[in-house]
């Protein structure tokens, strides 16, 4: 059951990414729950820093100011300290937000940190592998076609008279590196993969498959779908609900959340029911 978050004491995380990214939108970040509440904020240059400031949390509690990455890694820090249960996270999406928003986190600075200070604690489950991986939003085999960074252009600053450009802000922008730009990179072909749930066979080797999609849903239930490989008309999926879900065959990646990871030969996930809480909007 979901309880009414309170903000009396919050510890601000600001991931150094989403300070790179999108500095305006954190500012507003902190001026809204600074206005709320009582606020710690921590600047952490690194992954290190930042650990230790989650770890260093006390009776606070943390909110992540920073992309779906930055809320993975909070997640799978407290997941590996033992402490998930125990402690309600809140986060503020800045930079790449398409799994903070499916978990029904709103965008938007003011949106977002509003419901930090108003919004109610929401018992959510996830899926841990056999190597001790999270999976909060969704996971996809193979994984969905990424776009990949390749050389930024480089930046060159005008000579003559640069007290011209007005003001500070101006001149950081002007010498700060211009965004990378992206390429598509395609998805790999068909697998065939063997997946099994509650070890009931879903599809076998024998029938190649164009995807596996498994979501975490609630009660402890993951949902899976099974895209076989179609020849003219488009197969129907292949849809299944479990506790445990494992996937063999030959090599094969795959995407958890923001990141790719393998590969592997055989992984199972196997869902935890309300295994960590995530602050969201009332009512929600």
């Amino acid at each position: 059951m979901a309880t009414f978050a309170t903000s009396e004491q919050l510890l601000v995380i600001i991931d150094p990414a989403a300070r790179q990214t999108d500095g305006e939108s954190v500012r507003i970040a902190k001026d809204v729950l600074s206005a709320g509440a009582t606020t710690k904020v921590c600047l952490p240059d690194g992954p290190e820093e930042f650990a230790r400031a989650l770890g260093r949390r006390g009776s606070r509690r943390p909110v992540v100011v920073g992309d779906d990455r930055a809320l993975v890694r909070a997640v799978t820090l407290l997941h590996r300290q033992r402490e998930l249960a125990g402690c309600a996270l809140s986060v503020v999406p800045v930079g790449g937000t398409a799994l903070a928003e499916s978990l029904g986190v709103p965008c938007g600075a003011v949106a977002a940190a509003r419901a930090v200070l108003d919004g109610a604690e929401r018992p959510l489950d996830l899926l841990v592998d056999d190597g001790d991986g999270l999976v909060l939003g969704a996971l996809g085999i193979p994984p969905a076609p990424v776009r990949a960074a390749v050389a930024a252009e480089p930046v060159s600053v005008a000579p003559g008279r640069p007290w011209l450009r007005t003001t500070y802000r101006s001149l950081v922008r002007t010498l700060a590196p211009r965004p990378a730009r992206l390429t598509a990179v395609p998805a790999p072909g068909p697998a065939r993969l063997r997946v099994d749930i509650d070890g009931e066979t879903l599809v076998d080797l024998d029938q190649p498959v164009e995807a596996v999609t498994v979501t975490p849903g609630s009660g402890g239930v993951a949902r899976v779908e099974v895209r076989p490989l179609s020849v003219g008309a488009e197969a129907t999926p292949l849809t299944a609900s479990g506790r445990s879900v494992t996937v063999a065959g030959g090599d094969f990646r795959y995407r958890a959340d923001a990141a790719v990871s393998g590969p592997v030969r055989r992984r199972t996930w196997t869902v935890r029911e309300a295994a960590w809480t995530l602050t969201l909007p009332a009512g929600t």
